[in-house]
This record gives C-alpha cells, structure tokens and sequence, in this order.
C-alpha cells in the first residue's frame, strides 16, 4: 500500500497516477468530499489529520511507501516521518523545494527542518526539489481574464517552470519502485527558462488578444494577494520568493524529468493550452 499524504495538484494526480497502475494507494483527507472523484476512481480514502498522531499511525497501517506532499508546516511532516518510522515503512518520497535554514523565506527554513527531521528518522528516502510550479499562474487566471494583464514582483527573472503533473508523475514513478532512489535528491524542472513576459507571449498567441505584463514592487504584490484573500503570512512569503525571482534565484534547469520519466517534461506552452479555458 502507497500512502499520499494530501489530495492537492500534485498529490491527487500522483495518486490517479498509481491507480491506473493498479497499485494498492490510500490517500489520507480532511475533507472526503474533495476527494470524492478520487474514491470512485478505487482509490481508498481515509479521512485523518496532519496535526492528529493518531489519524496518520490509522492511515499508515500496511503502508510501504510514502508520498510526502502538503504545504510544508514542520510538525505536520514530521508527525507524518515519526509515524512512517514506527511503521517500519520502507521509503518516503519528499516534494520540496529549495530549502535552507537562513532562507528570508520561512517556507523554505520550515522545509530545511523537515528534511533534516526526515534524514535523522532513518527512514530510507528522496527529496523532489521542484522549482515554481506552472499552476501558480492560475492564480493570475481571473485578473487576465478580466483585464488582459497580470503583475509580479518577479521582475525579468527567468524562472526552470515545472508543471505539477510532472512532479506527481516523478513522485509515483518513485513510490511504484523506490529502491533505486534512496538517499537521491532530484531537481524538477520544466524543459526551459521561461519570464513573464514570456508568459505574457504565450497566453497572447493562444487566446488571441493582447496579454501585458507589468512589473510589481514587493508591497503592491503582496497587497495584491491579500486583497485576492491569501492570509497575510502567505502572502509576504510569496512575494519573498517572486522577488528573489527577480535577482535569478529561480534560473536553474535540469533533465531529472525526463530521465526519470522518459519522455520530455511539459512545457509551458503545453501546460497553458490545457488551461486555455481558464483565462479567458
């Protein structure tokens, strides 16, 4: 049995991914309606709780291996590696991202001391240090629709853009047959540097009107996101991180993808023609 730990973009598209498989997989919910669509599909749903012991030792009854994905809060992953070891689970397969105990970014501190917890469990594991995920573009879709326009504070920075369906695929791919992968750490990115005026190029040529891309400071960012209901802390660490964006700190990109997969990773042309109906 493969336990994944939240049914989000890319936990529930690494679980769809496992049952087409036909591999045993439990996905653990607060909320078993959202995950709904999931069940009916044969996959089996238990309702538990990051913050709750109990409910994740429940959920990981059986379990061999372990998709680690959920947004990063320490003592949630942690509650999640301490049960996986008394378990005796075999692997755990860790999404990440760049990680480091003096980051600006709290993300990125709580994500460092998730993974230092995880490699003092013993438990044997990989870590999926994906760069941003397209999807992050959706939430542009309804001001693009709306105005034909989108800022950041991202500047001209160049950004390795994967689409979380790669991540999901690299993580199932591993949690189907880990033992090739332990103590590996992958970086997953899209094919190529993408800006946002690059952005701003493709959705224009495929919506066929004029999209513009303006240039934002960290404050007007951040507002923008408060105003569009982001709690505030979430806010600041996301207009942290697109503004590092800014000064390069994104403009890394690897082949892990498609050596991993075998076949080329999604680029963003394609991840917006599948999402074309969304900004218009």
């Amino acid at each position: 049995m493969i336990l994944v730990t939240t049914a989000g973009k890319v936990g529930s598209e690494a679980v769809r991914l496992l049952a087409e498989r036909g591999l045993p997989v439990r996905v653990l919910v607060r909320n078993p309606a959202k995950a709904k669509p999931l069940a009916e599909a044969g996959v089996q749903v238990v309702v538990g709780d990051l913050d709750a012991s109990a409910s994740i030792d429940t959920a990981m009854t059986g379990v061999t291996a372990v998709v680690l994905v959920s947004p990063a809060v320490p003592a949630q992953e942690l509650n999640v590696v301490a049960s996986a070891a008394r378990a005796g689970v075999g692997h755990i397969v860790k999404a990440t991202s760049k990680a480091s105990l003096d980051s600006p970014i709290a993300r990125r501190r709580g994500q460092s001391e998730i993974e230092a917890g995880l490699a003092a469990s013993g438990v044997p594991h990989s870590l999926l240090r994906s760069n941003a995920y397209m999807q992050n573009v959706l939430a542009s879709a309804p001001e693009i629709a709306r105005t034909d326009g989108f800022g950041s504070p991202a500047g001209k920075g160049r950004t390795g853009m994967v689409d979380a369906r790669d991540v999901a695929a690299v993580a199932a791919e591993i949690a189907a047959a880990p033992d090739a992968h332990a103590g590996k750490t992958y970086w997953l990115t899209g094919p190529q540097l993408v800006s946002n005026y690059d952005v701003a190029t493709v959705l224009s040529r495929l919506l066929n009107r004029t999209i513009t891309y303006r240039e934002l400071t960290f404050e007007q960012a951040k507002d923008a996101m408060i105003r569009a209901g982001l709690p505030e802390q979430i806010a600041h660490m996301n207009a942290q991180a697109l503004s590092l964006t800014a000064d390069g700190d994104a403009e890394w990109v690897t082949e892990d993808v498609p050596n991993l997969l075998g076949r080329p990773a999604r680029s963003f042309e394609q991840f917006a023609a599948d999402h074309t109906a969304t900004f218009t």
